[in-house]
């Protein structure tokens, strides 16, 4: 859905407004910014430039900034539908997507043949949970335009949401078809984690590595893809070599630093002390609605939330962005937190259920967020919203960061495209948790992954205890619940519990040495006893 500035032509527009389309079409922005800049400074009611501005400052994520651009070129000229269009995108990409379908409106009632249009609105859709609006949407632009494989792609990501999971195949397989260097079409057939790639779809992906001239997302797509058939095929060393391969090309263009990671902690374990949680006992919101579960992701989340979500009075929603958006959106966050006022952690705590009431589609009075991120904000969820459950989902490190490493995630999680900064984040995500076990003791309920396989049942019932649920036989059951799922795991919590999946990271351990460096203790000691089972 990536916008993609007009090209202009010369004699209808100001020179310095085509030399600065040519370097956004390049991706020149340093190029692009200044020219820009004095193009408006000169006129500032051009709004073809106030437009390109905006969808400059999208592109390196100051969606802010561009979406007040674009409301400022939609005041000075209501009927731009380009720049409703990019407004409705920027909306989207904040999170904001009802606002962004309520935009659409009007964009598709003056340029209704545009099928990109339907498409954002379909993926909007998707974000709220209205998967059949967004599925009848993705089958008319499809319809009217089957030659699209971007389009079937995210036809195939929607259908494989709602468990249409032959459909979901045929979709990327459509997608394959019209485009068979589309990495990503490669990689979410692979990440269904049911699918077993055949000598014919090998070789046609190793084709489309041999080309010099394919995007690096489609080659670290194609990478990730071929790390998983051979793995299936029990080739360790050669699945190594592709995933070692698709990591270190996605972490070219991530801008993470582990260094960043470890002071964050260490700055929330400094503010986390026993007499912070004890002055401020009583405060927040009390409803008790939210169970919030967090940790690794590939840790277990997904199974955790299919089984309360199988309970008749919790729902499943999906991976919610609102606790680190509001949390990083207060200024001097997390040290800002011992200046809230009881009336601050109350409305902190309100306003979280008012954002989210749109994920909720039943009546039942309890809902999930299984944001694995959270663990960093476990303190601002205690503190604005104290009746919530908090569950800290927890698998063996070496079986827990080897599946994030053999996984490209759709976005976040940056992180994971290396074997340090993976075992450095572990480290970190384990010291804040126990910590936060000796702070605030009995507010967080771990459930390790090996544990839940190995006695399912015992598990299920302490879960169900701790967040004052009575048991009920659907949570045992909860492979036959029909939902919603958005996550990699999607397919595998459709199906029992297996073991295997605790033990796939075995045949890789060679591999390992620089993540066993980084997990250090966690690897070794009592602490890695207890999570070694």
């Amino acid at each position: 859905m990536a916008s993609v500035t007009t090209p202009v032509r010369q004699g209808r527009y100001h020179p310095r407004l085509v030399e600065a389309a040519l370097a956004m079409n390049a991706n020149d922005l340093p190029v692009a910014e200044p020219l820009l800049r004095a193009h408006l400074k000169e006129d500032p009611f051009d709004v073809h430039a106030i437009r390109m501005f905006a969808e400059l400052a999208g592109r390196i994520g100051r969606y802010r900034d561009a979406e007040n651009l674009l409301r400022r070129a939609l005041e000075l000229a209501p009927a731009f539908t380009m720049a409703r269009a990019n407004l409705a995108l920027v909306l989207y990409r904040q999170n904001r997507p009802e606002e962004a379908i309520a935009e659409l409106g009007q964009v598709f009632a003056e340029d209704p043949d545009n099928p990109g249009h339907a498409n954002l609105a379909a993926a909007a859709f998707g974000k709220i949970g209205e998967f059949e609006e967004a599925i009848a949407l993705y089958e008319r632009v499809l319809q009217d335009a089957p030659g699209q494989p971007r389009v079937w792609m995210s036809f195939g990501h929607m259908l494989k949401t709602v468990g249409r999971q032959a459909d979901g195949i045929a979709a990327y397989r459509r997608a394959i078809d019209l485009m068979p260097q589309l990495g990503e079409a490669w990689w979410s057939l692979a990440n269904l984690k049911t699918v077993r790639f055949d000598e014919a779809d090998m070789a046609a992906m190793r084709a489309q590595l041999a080309r010099q001239d394919i995007a690096p997302e489609d080659r670290f797509h194609l990478d990730f893809a071929l790390g998983k058939a051979l793995e299936d095929r029990g080739e360790a060393p050669a699945a190594f070599a592709h995933y070692a391969s698709g990591n270190a090309l996605r972490r070219e263009s991530l801008d993470y630093d582990a260094d960043e990671m470890t002071a964050f902690v260490d700055r929330m374990i400094a503010i986390c002390t026993p007499a912070f949680f004890a002055d401020r006992l009583g405060q927040g919101c009390d409803a008790p609605d939210p169970i919030f579960i967090l940790g690794m992701p590939r840790a277990g989340s997904t199974l955790v939330e299919q089984i309360l979500s199988s309970h008749s009075a919790v729902e499943g929603t999906s991976e919610l962005p609102d606790i680190p958006a509001m949390a990083r959106g207060e200024p001097g966050y997390p040290e800002a937190m011992a200046q809230f006022t009881p009336g601050r952690w109350r409305e902190l705590g309100e306003d979280y259920l008012h954002r989210t009431r749109v994920q909720r589609k039943t009546e039942r009075t309890r809902f999930i967020d299984k944001l694995p991120n959270n663990w960093l904000h476990t303190a601002f969820i205690r503190l604005a919203l104290p009746n919530a459950k908090i569950i800290d989902a927890r698998r063996h490190p070496l079986g827990c960061c080897f599946s994030n490493f053999k996984q490209h995630f759709a976005k976040g999680q940056a992180f994971s495209y290396s074997l340090e900064d993976m075992g450095r984040y572990y480290r970190d995500y384990v010291r804040l948790m126990d910590h936060l076990d000796a702070v605030m003791p009995g507010q967080v309920h771990r459930v390790q992954y090996e544990r839940m396989v190995d006695d399912t049942e015992a598990e299920v019932r302490a879960l169900l205890a701790f967040c004052d649920l009575p048991f009920e036989p659907a949570c045992l059951a909860f492979h036959q619940t029909e939902r919603a799922v958005r996550t990699a795991s999607s397919e595998q919590v459709r199906q029992p519990i297996y073991r295997e999946g605790t033990e796939g990271w075995k045949q890789f351990e060679p591999f390992l040495g620089p993540l066993k460096a980084a997990l250090g203790a966690e690897l070794s000691g009592e602490a890695g006893a207890a999570k070694a089972l």
